[in-house]
Formats: structure tokens, C-alpha cells, sequence
């Protein structure tokens, strides 16, 4: 087997499928009046920095794993070199995998800036509301950094950071994955090619899913707004640039409605208790009981430290859901998150999109509708179909073979910021804090709307 074709193995293997610098790189071209699969693999980009760029990881939970996960993976890459997590089974973990020395693992964020500067960059995978001080310290100190969205809990603080990131000439990327799925990146290019004459109208669709909901913004970490950010902020600002991105133009005004009608005490069925695993009479047809979603199904336990003793997980998480929010009733919540949320918005050059964020699906995975004056696409986070109106002839764009998270663009996005890093050379990233700071806007705007009842300029 050759060299080429190992990569690309290992690559799929891994759910990798890493390319954040080129169009995908085997296509077929071929349209005919049925639809056919339009072949997209791609090899990664074959940019190797003069040295890793060194990074501290601030939040070594979900997100600061996944990019950690792309430093063991590309050591030539990026290389961590030092961590801040309270949690300590977390920090552990992480400093053992990424060996790091013991004068540079640290509690909380605010240590790591005790010291000079020891990082090219900060990583910074903190909670929603630990984003703006970090960032600024970090901006301060000459720091280029990777930053987890949202960029802040609060428009003004959001403006800060782009200000400073101005002034000092430090490189920001924000972490819109959706920029770099080749899915999304295959359909902007089309787009910008005029493959369906001038843009008019998008329709887009974001369907969390139930269980998703209950996890992340009823019981999960999200569940208050105030405390975080909004949902449309803090699920949606991927989808606020991904539009942005896809249409090219500025956003001018919004509107939204959208409203927590489901997950409320007053549908709390009878005989249900504040926990599920407290006799309730439903628990076992409701179909967001903790202990069928995470004890049974064993879904979603990334948020929970388990024992590396795989008999043991059980037992562990039984104990959580007798202790967090993550088993308690969905029904008796403190939360205050929007289950259903609708939004438009009208762009430069009259074009309008409409966007339905929704709870209540059986499924997820991101839908679009794009409408042009010579086409039209219609697609599902796996495959899209363009169709030209002046031929009538269809073709089918399929990524489904691009595994990893977001559709593959997580560690795309990754190698991306590593390279801008490596060359200080801000201009090759897609989603720089300038360009990404747009989607927060329209998010902002879409819930002063929201509570206002009223149209939004962004």
C-alpha cells in the first residue's frame, strides 16, 4: 500500500479527514439528470511548521481535550506545554498525556499569568462566562490565542476583546468549526463561484434533538442563561457565521421569537419526583429520564469523571445522578433556556434568510435550503444537492465519509490556527476574531428582538 493511500487510512480510522487549506482534492465532475455522489476525500495539507507551536491549555474538559487530542495526534503540530483545570482528575489526565512539567500545571487560569510568557498561544475551553478575563490577560501578555465560542457572554465584552486583539496584533481565531467541515466549505465555494447565480434566500435549520436539549440547556451547563449566555448564542453563533460566511454580505437587521413552553413544572407528569432515580412513577416511559439517557443508554457521559475501571462506570454514574443537576427531573429545573427559536434576517443586496432552532426532533445534524436565481441546494450536513435551473440537471455533493466532530472540522480548524500561528500570518484564517465577532452580533440582536418583540438593527 502506498504512503498515500496509509494516510488517508489512518486519517479515516482516527475520523480525521484533516484539509483546512484546500478544496477537496479527488472529485468527480460528472452531472447528468439524476442525481449522482459527488466523491469528496481530501488529504491533509502538507504545511509542517519550523517547530510546533507551543500552547497552555485553560479548561481541560470537553473542548480543551479535543484540541489537546490534535497536539498527541501532530506533535510536529502543536505541542501543549502547560494547563490550568480546578478539576483535578481532569488536570491530571491531561498533564500525564501531554506531559507536562509540574511548574506549569496550575489550578485556575489567573496562576498561568503569574508567570512570563512560557506558550506561543493559551487555548482557552473555560466555561462560557471564564472567556473575557483570560483572553485579555492573555492578549495583554503578547499570547496569540485559540478560544472556544462564544467569545463572550456580553456584546461589550465581545467588542473588547476584537479592540485588543487590534491594538496588541495578536492573533485570535475563534473556534467556528462549521467553516471548516468540508461540507460547508465545499458549498461556500460553489456559491462564490456562481454555480447558482446570484444568492437570494437561505432557509436553515438546526434541529438539537430532545435528548440533546434536556442534556445540555434543561439540566446541562447552559440550562441558565444569565449565568452563561443565550442559546441562540451559545448553540447557534455557529450557525449566526456559517450563514454569515455563506452569503457574503453584512447582516442588517433581525427579528426572533421564541419561547421554554415545554420544560416548565406545570408539565410535570404526575407521580414524577425532583430526581429520577427517586421512585418516579414515569421514569421508565419518559423519554428523558437520567437514568435511561445516561445510566442505561450510557449517552452523554463525557460530561462525568469516570474511573478508568470500565465495571465501575455503573456505579459512577449512579452517584452523579444523585448529586448534580444531570439527574433531575427536566420538569423541575431552575432553566430558562428558549426550547424552540425562530429567527430572520435581512442582508445587503435584499438577500433574507430565515433560521428554526428546535428541541423537539428525533434527529440532528444541521439542514439548509440555498436559493439562487439559476439554482437552488438542498442539503443535510452530509450531502447536498445542487441543482441548475438552466440545465435541470442535479448533483449530489456527498461528505458523509468525513468523520471527526462537526462534521469533520474541529481539527481543521486547528491546523488552520496552527499555521496562522506558526507564520503570524492572521489574514490565512477564516474565522479571525474581525470576521467571527459578526455572528455574535447578530445573536445579540436577535434576542434584544426577542424580548423587545421587536426588528433589530445588528
Amino acid at each position: 500500500m502506498s504512503t498515500h493511500l496509509s494516510r488517508r487510512d489512518a486519517l479515516k480510522a482516527l475520523s480525521l479527514g484533516l484539509a483546512g487549506f484546500a478544496l477537496p482534492s479527488r472529485t468527480s465532475t460528472r452531472t447528468t439528470d439524476s442525481p449522482i455522489a459527488f466523491d469528496v476525500v481530501s488529504d491533509p495539507d502538507p504545511f509542517t511548521p519550523a517547530r510546533a507551536v507551543t500552547a497552555i491549555t485553560l479548561g481541560a474538559g470537553n473542548r480543551g481535550n479535543v484540541y489537546g487530542n490534535f497536539a498527541s495526534r501532530f506533535p510536529d503540530q502543536l505541542r501543549i506545554v502547560g494547563v490550568a483545570e480546578p478539576i483535578a482528575l481532569r488536570r491530571q489526565r491531561y498533564t500525564t498525556q501531554h506531559a507536562i512539567p509540574a511548574d506549569a500545571v496550575f489550578t485556575t487560569w489567573e496562576h498561568v499569568f503569574d508567570r512570563p510568557k512560557f506558550a506561543d498561544a493559551i487555548v482557552i475551553t473555560t466555561p462560557d462566562d471564564l472567556h473575557y478575563a483570560p483572553c485579555m490577560r492573555a492578549l495583554a501578555m503578547g499570547y496569540d490565542i485559540l478560544l472556544e465560542k462564544p467569545i463572550a457572554p456580553t456584546e461589550a465584552e465581545c467588542r473588547d476583546i476584537l479592540a485588543l486583539a487590534e491594538r496588541t496584533g495578536r492573533i485570535v481565531a475563534v473556534c467556528h468549526v462549521l467553516r471548516y467541515a468540508p461540507y460547508f466549505q465545499k458549498m461556500h465555494a460553489l456559491l462564490r463561484d456562481g454555480a447558482i447565480g446570484p444568492l437570494q434566500s437561505m432557509a436553515h435549520f438546526e434541529p438539537i434533538e430532545h435528548v440533546h436539549m434536556a442534556h445540555s440547556f434543561v439540566r446541562g451547563n447552559w440550562h441558565d442563561s444569565k449565568k452563561t449566555t443565550p442559546i441562540i448564542l451559545a448553540k447557534s453563533c455557529h450557525d449566526m457565521d456559517m450563514i454569515r460566511w455563506l452569503v457574503g454580505e453584512p447582516c442588517r437587521r433581525v427579528t426572533a421569537f421564541g419561547d421554554l413552553s415545554w420544560f416548565t413544572a406545570a408539565n410535570a407528569p404526575a407521580g414524577s419526583t425532583a430526581r429520577c432515580a427517586d421512585g418516579c412513577a414515569v421514569e421508565a416511559t419518559c423519554p428523558y429520564s437520567a437514568l435511561r439517557v445516561y445510566h442505561r443508554n450510557r449517552h452523554y457521559t463525557y460530561v462525568f469523571d469516570l474511573p478508568e475501571d470500565r465495571n465501575r462506570h455503573g456505579e459512577a454514574i449512579l452517584e452523579y445522578l444523585k448529586t448534580t443537576d444531570y439527574g433531575r427531573c427536566v420538569y423541575r429545573m431552575d432553566n430558562d433556556q428558549p426550547d424552540h427559536y425562530v429567527m430572520t434576517m435581512q442582508f445587503d443586496r435584499g438577500i433574507t434568510v430565515s433560521f428554526n432552532m428546535e428541541a423537539f426532533t428525533s434527529y440532528h445534524g444541521r439542514q439548509s435550503r440555498v436559493m439562487g436565481a439559476m439554482g437552488d441546494i438542498v442539503g443535510d450536513m452530509r450531502t447536498f444537492t445542487l441543482t441548475d435551473f438552466r440545465s435541470g440537471k442535479a448533483t449530489v455533493f456527498d461528505s458523509s465519509d468525513q468523520g471527526g466532530g462537526h462534521g469533520g472540522g474541529d481539527w481543521r480548524m486547528v491546523r488552520d490556527w496552527v499555521k496562522a500561528v506558526a507564520t503570524q500570518d492572521a489574514y490565512s484564517l477564516t474565522s479571525g476574531i474581525g470576521a467571527s465577532i459578526e455572528s455574535h452580533l447578530m445573536a445579540f440582536a436577535a434576542e434584544r428582538s426577542r424580548s423587545k418583540r421587536s426588528v433589530e438593527a445588528v
